[in-house]
C-alpha cells in the first residue's frame, strides 16, 4: 500500500479494513489513465457516493442542531456546507492533496491542490470511509473534523471572504483592496480562474476556481489568513 496513505490512516486513528477503498478515494482519473496496466480505478464513483453521505449526515447534524430552523432556512445552510469551498477548507485542513495519487501531466499544471479536485477527494473519502466502516464512523470522523469548524451559532453559514476581507482592512484603515484575473485554463467545459488580490498594490493571495467570483473568494479567504484575521 501507498507509504503516504499508511502516514494519514495513522495520522487520523482511521485503520481501512479495506486498504484499495481508501487508495481509490485519493486516486484521480489522470493517474489510472497512466496506468492502465495496473488496473487501478478512479475516485469519480466514490465521489458520487460521499456526496450522498454528506448530504445526509450533515442534514442529520442540522436537524438536531437547529430544532427552530425551517426547511428552507435548512437547506440554504446545508448548501453552505456542502458546498467546494468548505470542501476545500476541509481538505486543505487535513492536507488530503499531499496523498492525491495523480498522472504527470495534471501533477505539472498544479493540480494537486486544485480546489475542485480537493472537494472532489473530500467527498471520495467519505464514500470510502462509509463502505469500509459504516454511517457511525463516517459521523464521527466529521463531529471530530467537520462540525467543530462551523461557526457555532444561528445565522446563516454562508461564507463571504470578500466581504469580509473589505470590511477588515476598511475598519483598520489599511487601504484600498483590488483583484486581478491574472489567468485563465482549461478546455471551455472545465475553466479555471486564478485570481490575485492587493492591498496597497501589495499581492496578499492567490485563489483559483471555476469562475472569476470563485476565484477572488478563495484569494480573499487566503488574504485574510495571511493577515491573521480570526475566523468570522
Amino acid at each position: 500500500m501507498h507509504r503516504n496513505l499508511k502516514q494519514l490512516q495513522e495520522k487520523l486513528g482511521l485503520p481501512f479494513r479495506n486498504p484499495d477503498l481508501l487508495r481509490q478515494s485519493f486516486t484521480h482519473a489522470s493517474y489510472v489513465n497512466e496506468h492502465r496496466m495496473a488496473n487501478f480505478r478512479d475516485n469519480e464513483r466514490l465521489e458520487f457516493l460521499g456526496d450522498a453521505v454528506l448530504e445526509l449526515t450533515v442534514s442529520e447534524y442540522l436537524f438536531d442542531r437547529y430544532p427552530d430552523r425551517s426547511e428552507g432556512e435548512l437547506t440554504k445552510l446545508r448548501a453552505s456546507i456542502v458546498c467546494e469551498p468548505s470542501l476545500v477548507g476541509f481538505a486543505e485542513e487535513l492536507d488530503f492533496g499531499a496523498y492525491v495519487l495523480l498522472g504527470k501531466g495534471e501533477e505539472l499544471t498544479g493540480g494537486r491542490y486544485r480546489p475542485a479536485l480537493l472537494a472532489d477527494v473530500f467527498e471520495a473519502f467519505i464514500g470510502a470511509l462509509y463502505l469500509d466502516q459504516g454511517l457511525d464512523t463516517v459521523k464521527l470522523f466529521l463531529k471530530k473534523h467537520m462540525f467543530p469548524g462551523l461557526p457555532d451559532h444561528g445565522r446563516l453559514l454562508t461564507v463571504d471572504y470578500k466581504t469580509q476581507l473589505q470590511e477588515y482592512t476598511q475598519h483598520h484603515n489599511m487601504g484600498a483592496v483590488e483583484y486581478r484575473i491574472v489567468d485563465e485554463r482549461g478546455p471551455a467545459h472545465e475553466r479555471e480562474f486564478v485570481a490575485d488580490v492587493y492591498l496597497n498594490r501589495e499581492q496578499l493571495g492567490q485563489g483559483v476556481g471555476r469562475s472569476k467570483k470563485e476565484a477572488e473568494q478563495h484569494a480573499a479567504a487566503k488574504a485574510l489568513k495571511a493577515l491573521r484575521v480570526p475566523h468570522q
